[in-house]
């Protein structure tokens, strides 16, 4: 087979299963819905800004009291940047989500608001207690974010 025969033979396009279903369609979630689907998971992504640019990194979270809590290491970027914010924080975005990969239904939230680091004896006790980090490195530091802010919609087949 020449270049020009390869020029010439039609893009072969792989069906998704998913089409069959329809399409779909997003349905606002309210805040408190919002964070027991946040709480129904475990692993997330947060969004932070790493010289001037946006980062994102996959990490595991629990949520407290309508917060969303994470561990991270000592060398984090997030770890230094609340350090330098002190008291007032840092703005993050947070995103979890259940996506069915063959129907494409399923859930996004992302909560927006300022990550601090915890500092409280009590509180890092606790969360080192019921926050298991999934990565094998020390995870010294709990940061906590507080949404100010949360959008989440659920995607559901359009006569659903």
């Amino acid at each position: 087979m020449n270049s020009e025969t390869t020029r010439r033979t039609p893009e072969v396009r792989r069906r998704d299963p998913a089409d069959a279903a329809g399409p779909r369609r997003m349905v606002g979630v309210d805040r408190c819905e919002a964070l027991r689907l946040l709480g129904s998971v475990s692993f997330g992504r947060i969004v932070f800004t790493q010289h001037a640019l946006p980062a994102i990194r996959p990490v595991n979270h629990i949520v407290d009291r309508g917060d969303i809590v994470i561990r991270t290491h000592e060398g984090a970027a997030l770890v230094s940047y609340t350090r330098e914010a002190g008291g007032l924080g840092v703005v993050v975005a947070y995103e979890a989500d259940t996506i069915d990969s063959v129907t494409h239904l399923g859930w996004s939230v992302v909560a927006t608001g300022y990550a601090r680091l915890v500092t409280d004896p009590g509180d890092l006790a606790r969360y080192r207690a019921v926050l298991r980090p999934w990565v094998d490195r020390s995870t010294d530091f709990t940061v906590r974010i507080h949404p100010e802010e949360i959008t989440a919609v659920r995607l559901v087949p359009c006569g659903g």
